[in-house]
């Protein structure tokens, strides 16, 4: 080949990884239809050349041979392929079906994390009106519910999340997040490892709460090493100092409600008294409490870690309080909001929560922003069919894998194969997909175009960015927004079906994501008709490489606070209520005998969830699926580093090597979520070959946070025994057999 023929067939492409919510900018160069090299795009306005290795998966996502191109029936034990018409036209006719059997709610959505990273995600929304069922599930009951709901009733919405500004902070308190792994969540903040040092730089301080020694905790200055499930208590500690001190509640942009009851309640809250529920001595919380007060600027800043407790709620509102009462809500170095090209948390502040609108089959849990807590899922599926409310008899799920992702009891699997219909939007044969009737696989990452709707709200600097098409889709594929638009006609009651078809169709064809996005921005903070000739529009950011700059974060919270008097409530009546039942509850870890440690997540830089296993280069290296103890603790039980052990819980069993290390605080264990790949007929060969274990096959589904349903996978109470051939039969999760029913 000429030089010149080289040229041409060589290409470089600027995007941006959307496999996590830092969507760092890469460049992808190709050679023809291969993907040759990916790389940080240097001129990238929020990671500015930043990348992790997760950014380098996106090629072997996009040429993995286990990866679907085609929709798949199940014929039998298998799969066949089948055109997309006849394939939609089966789904349409068994999912009316079944409404029309057994009513609108015999029918269950389900939303995986991988869902908000793309604009489709609007059409998964209208798919879900469609089926006009109650029965709406997504990841977000996982693992976002508390920091929601603390939001609705501080703030007056659930999606008034406070995001920590983190490029212009003095001090950062950092609590069950790991971002130099992560790159945050609802605080995008790529390259968080370049940030850290940026404080440091700059004569600010960084202080990471957290059971474990982790990657962000490495590069702080102070690693406070939390009992799980304390976070509560540290923080009521800190908050009993600051008042009494005196500096504090202080002024700011919107005033505070409720901050005599705040006052009265922490009064007892002594750090001495504190000390032992939250594992930190009186004394560190004295000073963690004063040089957050004394600071010129300081955010407290709390994620998965923290919604992953019974305490999730509280938790979050206590760091929100925390940052308000010491003047850090909603201003520079503080706690803000983003003024994103699409401005949608001004658009929506006003609908309601809906808690509590309607309630589980078995009225165990409510609902929360129209949507029921996932760990309810199976017991909707496994009900009694003479129950009036009568069991889910049909599924749709949209980029999920809530069989390895969700605690179920170990239940998830039967109940999938008791429904009567299971239709996946998926682009793998997964632990959870391999039960469906029918999969719709989307195109791949690279070759999509999109303008993300969701994440400039929770970036840490504004931002319009363009997600530019790699390849073009292969003939005979359709995008996800494609699939999900097509799926929602389907689903229209016959008479709407016949007279709106068509037009429906046409108008999803005129206003696909790219219309609606260039519509926002048009409309939005930014955009034109509200700056004039130097406004946004999406054809500018799309011709932009790299984005555009949109300036740091303002204070703005006095336009969007949504509650009736328009203050920030710091003393919501029911958290007040059940935080002095925590209180008066006395400690009882003395009586728990069999199972001695608690167990905690943990997160690795080369995996995304249940995503990237079948990735080589992600799982290449050292046996990442294993249980962390302290040495005293493996010491204790004569384990040895390496060895296999069975972790066990009041529920279930799995068995993982052992790693022993002093990173983890003593009487806890660690233990990464996301694997457990041995189940038959998964279309996943390299993650077969590197299966690991299900940890959530651990966690009781009914131990969730106490406002929300939310799981509570932090501090469940396991024990590590070493596994013998005697035991082996006996170490699997704990299943309960149901009887099958598929027509």
């Amino acid at each position: 080949m000429t030089a010149e023929g080289a040229a041409v067939s060589t290409r470089t492409v600027a995007r941006q990884c959307t496999l996590c919510e830092a969507h760092c900018g890469i460049l992808v160069t190709v050679d023809r239809d291969r993907v040759t090299r990916i790389e940080g795009d240097p001129d990238d306005v929020l990671s500015h050349g930043y990348i992790c290795p997760k950014a380098t998966a996106l090629a072997d996502l996009h040429h993995d041979p286990d990866r679907l191109r085609r929709p798949m029936r199940r014929v039998g034990d298998g799969f066949e392929e089948i055109g997309w018409d006849e394939a939609f036209a089966l789904a349409g006719n068994r999912l009316r079906a079944v409404r029309r059997r057994h009513g609108r709610d015999a029918i269950a959505m389900y939303l995986g994390n991988p869902a908000a990273h793309s604009s489709s995600v609007v059409y998964g929304i209208a798919l879900r009106v469609a089926l006009l069922t109650r029965k709406f599930y997504s990841a977000s009951s996982i693992d976002q519910f508390p920091q929601e709901f603390a939001a609705w009733k501080m703030f007056g919405s659930n999606v008034l999340m406070p995001i920590a500004d983190v490029d212009r902070t003095d001090r950062l308190l950092i609590l069950g997040a790991n971002p130099a792994v992560s790159n945050g969540s609802v605080t995008t903040m790529p390259d968080a490892r370049g940030r850290i040092a940026a404080i440091r730089r700059r004569g600010g301080s960084v202080v990471v709460v957290d059971p474990r020694r982790t990657e962000t905790a490495r590069l702080a200055d102070e690693h406070v090493a939390v009992r799980p499930g304390g976070d509560p208590y540290l923080l009521l500690g800190m908050l009993h100092t600051i008042l009494a001190d005196g500096t504090g509640p202080a002024a700011g942009t919107v005033p505070l409600a409720g901050t005599e009851e705040l006052a009265e309640l922490v009064a007892p809250c002594t750090p001495e008294a504190m000390a032992p529920r939250a594992g930190v001595d009186a004394d560190t919380i004295v000073r963690l409490a004063r040089d957050h007060a004394a600071a010129r600027s300081a955010v407290a800043y709390a994620r998965i870690g923290v919604c992953h407790q019974v305490t999730g709620t509280l938790t979050h509102w206590l760091v929100n309080t925390l940052n308000a009462v010491t003047g850090n809500l909603d201003r520079p170095g503080g706690q803000m909001y983003a003024t994103p090209p699409i401005d949608a948390a001004r658009l929506v502040r006003r609908l309601g929560s809906g808690h509590g609108r309607w309630r589980s089959r078995t009225g165990e849990h409510a609902s929360f922003r129209t949507e029921l807590p996932v760990v309810g899922l199976a017991d909707e599926m496994l009900g009694d069919a003479a129950d009036s409310a009568g069991p889910v008899r049909a599924l749709v799920t949209y980029a999920g894998n809530p069989v390895l992702s969700t605690p179920q009891g170990g239940r998830l699997d039967e109940a999938l194969d008791s429904l009567d219909f299971f239709v996946a939007v998926d682009m793998y044969l997964t632990e959870t997909s391999r039960h469906a009737d029918l999969i719709l696989p989307p195109v791949s990452h690279l070759e999509r175009e999109e303008f993300d709707f969701l994440f400039p709200v929770f970036s840490v600097r504004n931002n319009a960015r363009f997600n530019a098409r790699v390849f073009e889709p292969p003939p005979d594929t359709l995008e996800d927004w494609q699939i999900l638009s097509r799926l929602t006609l389907e689903v229209l009651p016959l008479p709407l079906r016949a007279q709106l078809t068509r037009p429906l169709r046409a108008v999803f064809d005129r206003l696909g994501p790219l219309r609606l996005g260039a519509l926002g921005v048009l409309t939005g903070p930014h955009g034109v008709l509200r700056r004039g000739r130097r406004g946004l529009t999406l054809g500018r950011i799309r011709r932009t490489r790299g984005g555009i700059d949109l300036g740091p974060l303002q204070p703005r919270l006095r336009s969007l606070v949504a509650t009736r008097d328009g203050r920030v409530h710091v003393a919501p009546p029911e958290f007040v209520d059940e935080t002095r039942r925590l209180l008066a509850e006395t400690e009882n870890d003395s009586r728990e005998t069999e199972f001695d440690l608690r167990l905690i997540g943990r997160r690795h830089l080369r995996s995304n969830n249940s995503w990237l296993h079948n990735i080589p280069t992600m799982v290449k290296g050292r046996d990442r699926c294993t249980v962390l103890m302290h040495p005293d603790d493996a010491a204790a039980r004569s384990l040895v580093h390496g060895q296999p052990v069975t972790v066990r819980s009041r529920i279930g069993s799995i068995v993982v090597p052992v790693e022993v290390s002093d990173e983890i605080r003593a009487g806890t264990v660690a233990i990464p979520h996301g694997w457990g790949h041995d189940e038959k007929g998964v279309g996943w060969s390299t993650a077969a070959a590197h299966p690991g274990a299900n940890v959530n096959l651990l966690h009781d589904p009914a131990v969730t946070d106490t406002f929300t349903g939310n799981a509570a996978v932090n501090a469940t109470m396991v024990n590590v025994t070493a596994r013998s051939e005697r035991s082996a039969d006996q170490d699997v999760g704990t299943r309960v057999s149901r009887p099958v029913r598929r027509t």
